[in-house]
């Protein structure tokens, strides 16, 4: 009976393990700290027109997490609107392009907003 409930306990934590690295790979990764991502946004002017909780003159950091969220996609063409502008996505104005940015200061906010832009 110990032997059967030992297997069991080793079973559920190879499963949970196994669904923890799912979820992993699912979510985006940022080599940056939160403070780090800010400083490069507030640095490059992105909080100009975003903020992390609400709309300003574009969606909020955390919107964008939401729309782009399971879209394996996402980083490459949010790294892309980033660098060449866009509009259409969130409405009549375009977003400016920032071609002078740095493109890993790019993929650091890029990855950071698709974490959901956390604080800590």
């Amino acid at each position: 009976m110990r032997q059967l409930f030992l297997s069991s306990v080793v079973a559920a934590t190879g499963l949970v393990a196994a669904g923890q690295n799912a979820f992993a790979a699912d979510a985006p990764t940022s080599a940056v700290s939160p403070a780090d991502a800010m400083n490069i946004a507030r640095k490059n002017a992105c909080m100009g027109c975003h903020a992390v909780d609400r709309k300003l003159v574009g969606p909020s950091f955390q919107q964008i997490a939401e729309k782009y969220k399971g879209d394996a996609k996402a980083p490459a063409r949010l790294e892309g609107k980033v660098r060449d502008g866009g509009s259409g996505v969130w409405g009549m104005l375009p977003m400016p392009s920032h071609r002078s940015m740095d493109s890993g200061d790019i993929k650091k906010v890029v990855g950071w907003i698709l974490a959901g832009s956390p604080a800590k």
